[in-house]
């Protein structure tokens, strides 16, 4: 969503790195272009007119005008504010006094509702919490049965009574959950195609039952400025606790992620990131403002591999790495578990230095399932020891795999190179002419 944005203010930050010395004018010009940037990418106007002036304030100062590094700090004052933009501090759910924790779940129809609520479910549960789903939209058949498949997939109960009133399911609800002892509750409400009188009446009978500790309006983010206007007009009728963003893997400019905090008061405390039930993370505006001016999002990318892989088994492969005992069998492995962690892509724009560095590089994902395709029809042996692997093999690998006898060459051949890369890195020589390389951690070290 950011990737517009970031090219621009990339661009506008390697021209005040490359100036030894900032003038008032010089401020003036890059901020001009940083306003341009940030309307362009569909950020409110009164959002963008704030965020300049308390840049331009701190950023013609004596400490950056006199500085040894004064781009760096006008960069540095732009990624604070912008935080502050974003809201300064992640916003966790509430914990209620008594359980359960019962979440609302509140808005238009297509800005994925319920398929968010199930996100939810499948984060909590994956936090150790107890969640239940209740299926109180009512006015959408279609959001029940998509509900009961979303709970049937990430194991979670959903509570359905598909011939009552929403107010009376919910209250069914909140006693079957703590006859199951369910800690959370997340309560999928109707939505319109607008606010109107009646949703809002519904909504308050249904709030009235359900005393909820959290009341969360999912926007679509791909909506830009809309989304914004319809978190005010939902402010307007009920007290909302906080925004889940979704979409905001999509194309839109992104806008609404940046404005909404600003605009309507209400914390940002969760943003959908793809389509997958796993595809929900918990927004954190000093991570957020790194990701858009480039500077890579390392801590996402930290707890994104604590939760896809096995420590023992990370350190094993380390260490197999090390003795250039590596094969095509934890390679496949490995392999696996990055995969689980996301789209290449979208782990390539968290690497600090990404949104400049590597702004124009395209994974090819078909090409990456052809590797494994590749590494999946070759037997156990052949995977262990690729040296066994003969002209006569490669045309069956390749068969297997539906690929050509070259393609499996070209993955012997990678294959090979990285494992020479491995040899030496363990040595403590550099793969790369000229370049030392610092010594290795002791617990990876031959042993």
């Amino acid at each position: 969503m950011f990737d517009s944005l970031s090219a621009r203010l990339g661009g506008v930050f390697d021209k005040l790195r490359s100036k030894g010395r900032l003038t008032e004018d010089d401020v003036n010009a890059a901020l001009r272009e940083v306003r341009i940037a940030l309307l362009e990418a569909d950020v409110n106007l009164k959002v963008v007119k704030a965020f300049i002036a308390r840049v331009k304030e701190r950023a013609v100062d004596t400490e950056v005008t006199k500085s040894l590094t004064p781009g760096q700090q006008v960069i540095k004052i732009v990624h604070e504010e912008l935080i502050v933009t974003l809201g300064e501090e992640a916003v966790p759910l509430v914990r209620p006094d008594s359980p359960p924790l019962v979440i609302l779940m509140v808005g238009l129809q297509g800005s994925g509702k319920t398929t968010t609520a199930a996100k939810l479910a499948k984060h909590l549960k994956g936090k150790g919490k107890r969640p239940m789903l209740v299926a109180a939209d009512l006015q959408r058949p279609a959001a029940i049965d998509q509900l009961e498949m979303l709970g049937k997939q990430i194991g979670v109960p959903v509570y359905v009574e598909r011939k009552s009133k929403a107010p009376k399911v919910v209250k069914a609800a909140m006693k079957a959950a703590r006859d199951e002892s369910a800690n959370v509750v997340i309560v999928d409400t109707a939505g319109r195609l607008q606010i109107d009188t009646d949703l809002m009446k519904e909504l308050a009978a249904v709030k009235k039952v359900a005393k909820p500790d959290e009341t969360l309006l999912v926007v679509d983010a791909m909506t830009g400025q809309e989304a914004v206007n319809v978190a005010e007009g939902f402010g307007e009728y009920t007290d909302i606790t906080g925004l889940i963003l979704t979409k905001i893997d999509g194309d839109a400019r992104g806008g609404a992620a940046i404005s909404a905090r600003e605009v309507t008061g209400v914390p940002i405390k969760f943003v959908g990131t793809g389509e997958t039930i796993n595809d929900l993370d918990a927004f954190y505006p000093d991570r957020m403002a790194s990701r858009i001016l480039g500077m890579g999002d390392v801590m996402s990318l930290i707890e994104m591999a604590e939760e896809n892989y096995d420590q023992e088994e990370a350190e094993q492969a380390a260490r197999k790495m090390l003795d250039s005992t590596f094969d095509l069998e934890d390679f496949l492995e490995q392999f696996q578990q990055l995969k689980k962690m996301g789209p290449l892509q979208q782990l390539i724009g968290m690497l600090p230095g990404a949104g400049s560095a590597l702004r124009d590089v395209q994974v090819d994902e078909k090409q990456l399932d052809r590797v494994e395709a590749i590494i999946r029809s070759m037997t156990p042996g052949e995977r262990r020891n690729p040296k066994m692997i003969n002209g006569s093999r490669k045309r069956r690998i390749a068969a297997g795999s539906g690929t050509k006898p070259q393609d499996v060459n070209g993955v012997l051949k990678q294959f090979s190179q990285a494992q020479k890369m491995m040899k030496a890195m363990s040595s403590g020589k550099s793969p790369i002419p000229g370049l030392n390389m610092p010594g290795m951690p002791a617990q990876y070290k031959k042993r």
